[in-house]
């Protein structure tokens, strides 16, 4: 089970009770566009992965220059992250396995896309990418660059993916390093 830090790790760690498997997570950052930070115009990965959405770059006027700054941001918060996050769990093993990428939710894709593309670089054979909510036409390019894809609750008219959890705070880094160290 790869969760995606931070909401994602939560929802794997259940995933992975259920299925008795192990958790570990897979280090993506979000590109955001400038003016509204969720909206993710692309990703990055562990390993120099870069995934973009040219459709949504046309749709909002931005080139992919106009994201170096933004990129330059996330990847600095990439290496902090794998430094406070690997010193607790090195990276597991991809190589020839089965993985399951977890994430609290799915808006535009961009992370999950770029998760997809880190687990294949880093190996792994047949990647499935579960989470609870999806919007349904990022559900359709997920499943399109996944092996496999569940995502029981698409709402048509999904605002964000906050709105469908009671409970949608942002984890800390101290509470991802404790759901970690259960593994």
């Amino acid at each position: 089970m790869l969760g995606l830090p931070r909401g994602g790790v939560p929802v794997a760690e259940a995933v992975a009770h259920a299925m008795d498997a192990d958790v570990d997570i897979l280090l993506v950052r979000k590109l955001g566009v400038p003016w509204q930070p969720e909206l993710a115009a692309g990703a990055i990965g562990e390993g120099g992965v870069r995934v973009l959405n040219h459709s949504l770059l046309r749709a909002v006027g931005l080139s992919e220059s106009d994201l170096k700054p933004i990129a330059l941001r996330e990847e600095a918060e990439l290496k902090r992250r794998a430094a406070a996050f690997r010193r607790v769990k090195p990276p597991a093993v991809l190589e020839g396995r089965t993985v399951v990428i977890v994430d609290d939710g799915i808006a535009t894709g961009a992370t999950v896309l770029a998760a997809i593309e880190v687990a294949r670089a880093k190996g792994a054979v047949y990647v499935a990418v579960a989470t609870p909510v999806c919007a349904p036409d990022s559900g359709r390019r997920v499943a399109a660059s996944a092996d496999e894809f569940v995502a029981p609750y698409q709402p048509h008219d999904m605002s964000g993916v906050g709105a469908a959890y009671r409970d949608f705070h942002q984890l800390s880094d101290s509470e991802v390093v404790k759901l970690l160290q259960k593994f």
